[in-house]
């Protein structure tokens, strides 16, 4: 295994042969390795690295990590690695830095840089100006084709990317776009006005990141340039930003529907107490408002007392209203965020559950049913009391399920906080209620 080999190599001060192995990786394999190794052998290594190499393995480190690199080396050493980052690649590692070593590596920018750095800092977190780069290729329509090609082999190198050119005017603003494509097929003294695409989706620099992310899914994406509130283009944001915002996204989401609060930090890196913090707080309000079905099952407990065995059956049916509840929320959630479902179609997602609740609940009553009365020898008003419990319990559920994302929605809260433990609460709660009203009608407790 490679990190046997090159922690061999260190030990026996083989560092020619270490620098070797480590260069035979790409650079996200040797980001990954230095994240595995002590710190002292990580900077060993990473000192090793030719300096377009180690700048490319620093934009995939880990926060903790960078911080740790910076503090190890030397005020030059900083300086080239901030001179060669892309520009969005630094400011996602400025955002998380400690207002220290902020300040250590603003020393060693331009001034016109550092008032862009600051501005983009200033930008709302998680908006789309703080997502975007500057890097990008800017053409004026008067241009011909041979000309932009001409400028774009001149400056592209610099860029984070090529393929797509913006059109501007002598303001600034937005006018249309290009692709490289075009370019290289198009005759070379035509005008780029004549070329271009004018219909450009963009997005505005204090939209949320969420709704960039669902621009690129919807249009199929690799570029989105970003607008101010002049039309003027002030940077763009490219897929490989997308998808980690996508990722953050969904781990936000996966932590609400787990009833904790969502944080950024990687699960090993956060301490103990903060890991408690982040749980204590939902587990707090789902306990107290669990104590609802004790307050019912003490309502009801003189049926419980005539019937002993109704108490048989209560962990079956809230387990099952529950999980049915989750089932529907889970798919109404993940349709949301995809797009795929608006606030709009709550009638038809209420019709769709309605008719998926009969037809489930239908079938797990009537195996139930056939479990307990025949196999089980449970009384026939027992037996009709649990199944019915469960089938009104499962549309409930269902139904429950499909519409608190979509309110969620529309009173702008994240439908996240409407999962399983939220609706396992309620539908407890109503099952209870359910249950022994039934088993009072029924058997005439």
């Amino acid at each position: 295994m490679i990190k046997e080999l090159i922690l061999t190599l260190l030990a026996d001060k083989r560092f020619s042969e270490a620098r070797r192995e480590i260069m035979e990786l790409n650079e996200v394999d040797i980001a990954e390795l230095l994240g595995e190794l002590e710190a002292d052998h990580a900077i060993i290594l990473f000192r090793m690295l030719p300096k377009d190499t180690a700048v490319d393995v620093f934009a995939y480190l880990s926060n903790e990590q960078q911080i740790d690199i910076i503090n190890r080396i030397t005020d030059k050493e900083i300086k080239h690695i901030i001179d060669e980052l892309y520009f969005d690649d630094m400011i996602d590692m400025l955002e998380e830095m400690p207002a220290g070593i902020v300040k250590r590596i603003l020393k060693h920018t331009k001034e016109e840089e550092r008032i862009l750095i600051n501005q983009f800092l200033n930008y709302p977190e998680n908006s789309a100006g703080s997502l975007m780069t500057i890097e990008y290729v800017g053409l004026k329509k008067e241009m011909t084709v041979k000309q932009a090609l001409t400028y774009i082999k001149r400056i592209g190198i610099d860029k984070e990317t090529i393929y797509t050119c913006y059109v501007t005017d002598e303001n600034q603003k937005l006018e249309g776009s290009i692709s490289l494509r075009k370019l290289v097929i198009s005759d070379e003294t035509v005008p780029i006005g004549e070329v271009m695409e004018t219909d450009v989706i963009y997005a505005h620099t204090h939209d949320d990141q969420e709704e960039i992310a669902q621009l690129f899914k919807k249009y199929d994406l690799m570029i989105v340039p970003v607008v101010d509130k002049e039309q003027r283009l002030t940077g763009i944001i490219t897929i490989d930003d997308i998808v980690d915002v996508i990722e953050q996204e969904d781990t936000e989401d996966f932590q609400k529907m787990a009833a904790i609060i969502p944080s950024e930090i990687e699960y090993l890196s956060t301490g103990v107490v903060a890991l408690a913090k982040n749980r204590i707080t939902w587990l707090l309000i789902l306990m107290i408002s669990a104590t609802f079905s004790g307050t019912i099952i003490r309502r009801f407990e003189d049926v419980l007392s005539s019937v002993v065995i109704l108490a048989a059956f209560i962990p079956m049916l809230m387990n099952t209203g529950g999980n049915a509840g989750a089932q529907s929320s889970t798919l109404v959630i993940r349709g949301l965020a995809l797009g795929q479902i608006g606030i709009g179609d709550v009638l038809r997602v209420i019709w769709k559950e309605f008719r998926v609740s009969l037809v489930v609940g239908a079938i797990l009553a009537g195996f139930h049913f056939l479990r307990i009365y025949y196999l089980e020898g449970i009384s026939l008003y027992i037996s009709l009391t649990v199944c019915g419990t469960l089938m009104v319990t499962i549309v409930f559920a269902k139904l429950v399920g499909g519409i608190l994302p979509i309110i969620a929605q529309r009173l702008k809260l994240d439908p996240a906080i409407m999962a399983s433990p939220l609706i396992t609460t309620i539908v407890d709660a109503v099952t209870l209620v359910v249950y022994f009203t039934l088993a009072s009608e029924i058997m005439g407790i």
